[in-house]
């Protein structure tokens, strides 16, 4: 399962892909075909696991300094420093984070004493709390969140957040 998770395949898939070969192989009339889809068949297979892949920070990691990631990230510890990224952020039940926030978009569970900064969707569940502003093109707090702070949402909040730091504001 956790090689599911990190985008490696499991022995499971492993034999699957054993059992397909040797389903093809009764067929011989077609063997010099054969080999050459299921070579291609393990590659396309694997590559979607690796794009879709989900990195995630146990509740027993304690990291001081920034984060940078590329595809999705859960964090279930405790982080002080800023956490950045194009993909998108999980912050578990048992998570603290003491910093900005900078990612596409954040679903958060647990507690963030930060601002948070999204280019798309910005998502406080029923136990979360948050101190700090947050700037999304969407943002969604259900009922037994808590917020503290600011928020500005829409498009043009969204425009901000993806061209921070380019120095110039542009209206539609």
């Amino acid at each position: 399962m956790l090689k599911q998770i990190i985008g490696q395949p499991s022995e499971g898939m492993k034999d699957e892909r054993r059992s397909d070969n040797s389903a093809a192989s009764p067929a011989h009339s077609g063997a010099a075909h054969s080999p050459s889809p299921t070579t291609q068949s393990p590659r396309s297979s694997t590559q979607p696991l690796m794009t879709t892949s989900k990195n995630v920070l146990a509740n027993d990691v304690e990291i001081k300094g920034s984060i940078k990631f590329s595809h999705d990230l859960i964090i279930d510890g405790k982080i002080e420093g800023e956490v950045s990224s194009d993909g998108a952020l999980t912050v578990g039940e048992n998570a603290l984070i003491k910093g900005e926030i900078k990612t596409r978009a954040v679903t958060l569970f647990g507690k963030v004493e930060g601002n948070i900064t999204v280019q798309e969707r910005c998502e406080l569940k029923s136990n979360a709390v948050l101190v700090g502003d947050v700037t999304a093109a969407t943002l969604a707090i259900e009922e037994g969140a808590t917020f503290l702070g600011r928020s500005q949402v829409g498009k043009g909040a969204a425009a901000k957040a993806a061209n921070s730091g380019s120095g110039g504001s542009q209206k539609p």
